[in-house]
């Protein structure tokens, strides 16, 4: 796989995110992440002395970046390409990468060696973190869907046309309903 045969963010999106504050999307991101630490709470637990280590998200097809800390809540903070601060490591590769390997659909191994993700710094603290990811097999569409609680088939329907329109995951293949497919 490469870098030409993932899909990337239509730049029409990434253009509109650009003049976006960062605050109010960590603001956004920490609230999710904290409700998803709650729902799976053996992932915070599976990253053991890595959970006091940042990573930096570094989603290439996109404007910013993301800064993990996972012992701080988690605590998610995101920052303009170009002045993010540091991190004990950093993943980058485009969207669909990142989304691919947290639902399942590729390999984060196969993902590394095609160099569509490149991993700098503390290469231990990333796997810990993909590792913890994996085991909690998470579906980014159907926490945002139960988070809207009774407009959770209005999010669903957003995330099939989406998935759709981009070719990003939104949320796991391997799912027994098939609910996003």
């Amino acid at each position: 796989m490469s870098d030409s045969d993932l899909p990337q963010c239509p730049r029409l999106i990434a253009r509109a995110l650009r003049p976006l504050p960062p605050l109010p999307l960590g603001l956004a991101l920490s609230a999710l992440s904290r409700r998803l630490s709650a729902r799976h709470p053996s992932m915070l637990r599976r990253l053991g002395e890595y959970a006091e280590r940042a990573v930096l998200i570094d989603p290439t097809d996109l404007p910013f970046v993301l800064r993990i800390e996972p012992a701080a809540g988690p605590r998610v903070t995101a920052h303009r390409r170009g002045s993010a601060p540091q991190a004990a490591a950093r993943i980058a590769g485009p969207l669909s990468a990142l989304t691919g390997m947290l639902h399942g659909r590729y390999d984060g191994d196969a993902l590394f060696f095609s160099r569509d993700l490149v991993i700098e710094g503390d290469t231990e603290a990333v796997l810990a973190l993909r590792n913890a990811l994996d085991d909690a097999e998470l579906d980014l569409a159907a926490e945002l869907a139960a988070l809207a609680g009774p407009f959770g088939w209005a999010v669903r329907r957003v995330v099939a046309v989406a998935e759709r329109a981009s070719g990003l995951s939104l949320h796991r293949e391997d799912l027994a309903n098939g609910a996003f497919r």
